[in-house]
């Protein structure tokens, strides 16, 4: 069973090395972070940050981006990547949100999830960092961490953020959540973690991770190509 003791620890020190770790998305209001967040899937923070100015400034609230020219807003969307199913999701999440709830988001999970496309990963984004409800994303990098740290040995996301839940205080949750992303980014690393950079070393058990060398690339035979 995961120890609750190590996992304090662990937060204590991702505290104490990361102390300003908070949301890398730009945003003014929950509203904001939710468009962002939506077209920060398979992009980065830094992607969406020079698309954003423009977008809020052109769609300043839920309305304007449902009542959005579709083909326009695909175009400003276009280098986060999968634009057309981004600019689909916005516009429905958009009109849902101004026929629905009168252009306010919902504060609770429950009704944030029932949101087009929205699920837990965006709906804890937003309480968490908007509206300050303690919550726990999980994202790539907190899905690996977790497991090396052997906090979870779970592979679903919603599973993962229970046991997460379960292990840490709930004051602790959503700082957590920003540190343990920042110390993903920065210092473990999905393929090359560089461990002796590491400042919660010696609390990881390093699950999944290999010193050994990977392995030499194989040269191709010509042998059977019908050349010559």
């Amino acid at each position: 069973m995961p120890d609750k003791a190590r996992a304090r620890r662990v937060a204590k020190l991702l505290a104490d090395s990361y102390p300003d770790a908070w949301c890398a998305l730009r945003h003014e209001n929950a509203w904001q972070l939710l468009v962002a967040t939506i077209l920060a899937a398979q992009c980065t923070d830094e992607r969406v940050n020079m698309v954003t100015p423009e977008l809020f400034a052109e769609y300043p609230d839920p309305a304007a981006l449902a009542a959005a020219d579709p083909e326009a807003l695909e175009t400003m969307i276009h280098s986060t990547g999968f634009f057309r199913q981004k600019a689909k999701s916005l516009r429905a999440v958009a009109t849902a949100v101004t026929t629905d709830f009168s252009g306010e988001l919902p504060r609770d999970i429950d009704t944030l999830v029932k949101l087009p496309g929205i699920g837990r990963k965006t709906a804890n984004v937003v309480l968490g960092t908007s509206f300050g409800v303690p919550s726990i994303v999980v994202d790539t990098h907190v899905r690996r961490l977790s497991q090396r740290l052997g906090m979870t040995d779970e592979t679903d996301p919603d599973k993962i953020e229970m046991d997460l839940r379960a292990l840490l205080p709930e004051g602790d949750w959503t700082h957590f959540t920003h540190r343990l992303i920042h110390h993903g980014r920065r210092v473990c690393s999905a393929r090359k973690p560089r461990c002796t950079d590491c400042p919660i070393l010696k609390q990881c058990p390093q699950i999944g991770v290999s010193d050994d060398p990977p392995p030499p690339k194989r040269r191709r035979s010509r042998a059977g190509t019908g050349r010559g």
